[in-house]
């Protein structure tokens, strides 16, 4: 499935127990010998009684997430595909927080995907205080952010021309910088 230039694998983890493993998750992901995405999304049976499904997110290398509102979106739209809920709100949980997602009649899906945090231990963020405007050194040149979670981190980063931002080079290098102890999105 893909939603908005995402792809994803899902897998019903409801009627087949599924056991991720890094190796797994590789063969699965990988474009030229799997199936290929970006990201595995596994729906489950419900981890507590106040929702629906269980949501888990897992990265090619094998990392757990806590959040894909993209992911969500198609987990919705296959739930009710599958035939595994008939409702068109549904609540999800993911290993960060409770989704709740609504099948529209036109087929589209609405994500409440909660209140974004701020605070840098929430993000998590390794820098002292909350600022709308952080500043690291990457490969010896500053750089300013903001910073964000919605599950995961993100670092915000405004910019002139979305075609020659450098997301390729500085966006890895960000995401391993030791201010994301998560990583970034």
């Amino acid at each position: 499935m893909h939603g908005l230039g995402n792809d994803f694998v899902v897998i019903d983890g409801v009627r087949n127990p599924f056991v991720p493993t890094p190796s797994l998750l590789a063969r699965l992901t990988d474009r030229r010998f799997g199936v290929g995405c970006d990201q595995v999304l596994v729906i489950e049976p419900p981890p507590a009684p106040d929702v629906d499904f269980g949501y888990r997110i897992f990265n090619a290398d094998g990392s757990e997430v806590g959040q894909c509102g993209n992911g969500a979106r198609c987990l919705a739209s296959f739930v009710h595909a599958q035939g595994l809920s008939t409702r068109s709100q549904l609540r999800v949980r993911t290993a960060t927080r409770t989704l709740e997602l609504e099948l529209l009649k036109d087929g589209n899906v609405r994500v409440n995907m909660g209140t974004p945090h701020f605070e840098p231990a929430q993000v998590p963020l390794k820098l002292p205080t909350q600022a709308s405007r952080y500043a690291l050194v990457i490969d010896g040149a500053p750089i300013q952010f903001g910073a964000v979670s919605m599950g995961n981190p993100h670092a915000v980063i405004p910019v002139n021309s979305v075609d020659r931002a450098p997301v390729s080079t500085l966006g890895p290098r960000l995401q391993a910088h030791s201010a994301f102890p998560e990583g970034s999105m």
